[in-house]
């Protein structure tokens, strides 16, 4: 039996691309977001009673993995890309739906639209539906995950001075917390576990309208180079 879904809504978010966004939610809490949503959901009515809520479940579409062939066994990244387990044993974003979940912090509530942070969600990203986090129900005493037990361990994001200004100057602009911003989700070292990369070796990601670009001065480190606009040179 085939089932049709359409959207409630699409996000507006800080991730511009796939690369550095946060491998769950809440792991970098200055990613910030607009929920939009769409008629007839974008009335009052529908969004009543939310603003008792602090956080909300998200339900969605991987709009940029959807894919035709099932996959039986995916690579998580969290394994270091390089280990296969069943799809169903992972969050990968390969999934037999494309149907991915997140619970994120509500911040504020309009008619149409919901302000959301601590997302780990891509701009653009088509929401299928919004729960209320029912703390006492949604939060499980003694719940365990021997694969993914604890938090990624952060390594180290210092700054070049030029980075820091153009980011000081950039935050300002946007009024969004863009140092923490990219501290938070850099820390969390976006690249492939697998790879051991050169001093010399950049790595860049877009965040809101800027182009961030690092390296790895020396393994367990990162260094922000430049953050400067998308379109710029």
């Amino acid at each position: 039996m085939n089932h049709s879904v359409s959207p409630v809504g699409f996000v507006r978010s800080c991730f511009k691309e796939k690369f550095a966004i946060p491998r769950q939610p809440h792991l970098a809490p200055a990613a910030r977001g607009v929920l939009e949503l769409v008629a007839p959901f974008d009335q009052g009515d529908a969004v009543q009673g939310l603003e008792q809520v602090s956080h909300v479940w998200l339900l969605f579409l991987f709009h940029q993995a959807l894919e035709t062939t099932p996959r039986l066994k995916v690579r998580p990244p969290r394994l270091g890309g390089n280990q296969s387990m069943g799809v169903f044993a992972t969050r990968a974003t390969h999934r037999p739906n494309g149907i991915g979940q997140s619970v994120v912090r509500l911040d504020k509530v309009e008619a149409g639209r919901l302000w959301l942070s601590g997302i780990d969600l891509l701009d653009g990203t088509p929401v299928l539906d919004i729960k209320p986090y029912v703390p006492y129900a949604d939060s499980v005493a003694g719940a365990r995950n021997d694969m993914a037990s604890a938090a990624p361990v952060l390594i180290p994001v210092r700054w070049h001075d030029d980075a820091l200004q153009q980011a000081h100057a950039q935050a300002v602009r946007l009024g969004e917390p863009l140092i923490e911003l990219i501290e938070q989700c850099l820390a969390q070292d976006p690249r492939p576990a697998y790879q051991v990369p050169a001093p010399e070796r950049r790595y860049g990601a877009q965040f809101w309208d800027l182009d961030v670009r690092w390296h790895y001065p020396e393994p367990g480190l990162i260094r922000v180079l430049e953050v400067v606009p998308a379109n710029g040179p």
